[in-house]
């Protein structure tokens, strides 16, 4: 189960805390006050939060073919946002538990894109939804090495029959993408971060992971 807790915060005042679903992701309904940025308090605020807790992405990344790894999977919501939803999207997963982040990363490139990290950076940690949920993943870029890269930069297929999984992973000449993440061409936000970040490092990451 997720943590409904909210931890103590100055100014902040709950006055009613209602959990209205409590399945795999909880609910909540809160209501409360909070000190405003001139002193005064605010009015009652009512709030539905969404408790999906921890979760890890990696950019795997090989700097000797100077390709990036990335996947492709249907997304329903992105079809109900009237997108296409075949995202291109980074590996990425919820913690189990108490599961350090960096296992998350890895456990998910082993996964879902059949592949090793020997080394891990970190990247930051972003709230993905803010508006609505307490989602807190930490990102990272991974060293691989990769192999024979088929036509179209295919690397095979991934993803947990357990879970019903249907991905598609591709190792892409790293210009190419950071070049489309630039362009707004990928509607998936952690996608996106990761790659503007290897656009900022990626001289500094060949060097050291060459």
């Amino acid at each position: 189960m997720k943590r409904t807790d909210i931890p103590p915060y100055p100014g902040v005042d709950i006055l009613s805390d209602e959990l209205v679903w409590n399945g795999r992701f909880p609910l909540q309904r809160v209501r409360f006050t909070n000190t405003r940025f001139d002193g005064a308090t605010s009015g009652v605020r009512c709030w539905e939060l969404w408790r999906r807790g921890e979760a890890a992405a990696v950019l795997p990344y090989d700097p000797v073919a100077d390709r990036v790894v990335v996947i492709e999977q249907f997304r329903f919501p992105a079809l109900a946002a009237r997108l296409n939803p075949v995202l291109v999207e980074l590996c990425a997963g919820l913690a189990d538990g108490a599961e350090p982040p960096e296992a998350v990363a890895i456990r998910e490139a082993r996964e879902e894109m059949g592949l090793e990290i020997e080394h891990l950076v970190r990247i930051g940690n972003f709230l993905l939804t803010p508006g609505g949920s307490d989602e807190n993943l930490t990102l990272f870029a991974g060293r691989v090495r990769l192999g024979a890269v088929g036509p179209g930069g295919l690397l095979g297929y991934g993803g947990l029959a357990s879970e019903n999984e249907d991905i598609r992973v591709l190792a892409l000449p790293a210009q190419e993408v950071i070049d489309r993440a630039i362009a707004g061409e990928y509607p998936n936000s952690v996608a996106t971060i990761g790659l503007l970040w290897l656009a900022a490092k990626r001289d500094w990451l060949r060097e050291q992971w060459s």
